[in-house]
């Protein structure tokens, strides 16, 4: 997508719920760093696919991966940001590689509908998803999933400010 914060929302519709079990920041941000392939491609105007390896699900298992494992290099950064989010869960190393992992996996998913030059199954050079969903739709329902994933986020931080007022009656 042009504007990786797109996918935040519907990322977030599936982290939330899942909140215990993957660090939603490096699932999140996990957008951010497979968009840096085609940000690349355009600022430093390269001679290369603006949809390349990293927007393939090899690439993005790869990519993801190493994403997880830098973020649990930075785990006190996000436990602080987990922290200030309401959200305040510490994972594992697993859980940080497979929150990367996820997040970039579902990224390609989301991407390979709309552009012709991504090859999501990689190294086989077709992209049976491209034109499942029209672009114009896809930016709808992605930005459409920002509201349920506020009324997510809302919901989890009442819940969880609950629940630590009834542990300390």
């Amino acid at each position: 997508m042009p504007f990786t914060p797109y996918h935040f929302g519907a990322h977030a519709c599936i982290a939330l719920p899942l909140r215990k079990r993957i660090n939603i920041l490096v699932f999140v941000l996990a957008n951010v760093v497979i968009d840096i392939e085609p940000l690349s491609v355009m600022v430093f105007n390269l001679s290369y696919p603006l949809h390349g390896y990293a927007h393939t699900f090899l690439g993005a298992v790869i990519i993801g991966g190493i994403w997880g494992g830098i973020a649990y290099q930075f785990k006190k950064i996000f436990i602080t940001l987990l922290k200030i989010l309401k959200l305040p869960y510490e994972f594992t190393i697993k859980q940080y590689v497979f929150s990367g992992v996820f997040g970039s996996l579902l990224h390609v998913l989301f991407d390979a509908p709309l552009y012709t030059d991504i090859q999501p199954f990689y190294p086989i050079k077709a992209n049976p998803l491209y034109g499942l969903i029209s672009n114009p739709v896809m930016y709808k329902i992605c930005f459409l999933l920002f509201i349920p994933a506020i009324i997510l986020y809302s919901y989890t931080i009442i819940r969880n400010k609950n629940m630590k007022h009834k542990e300390t009656i």
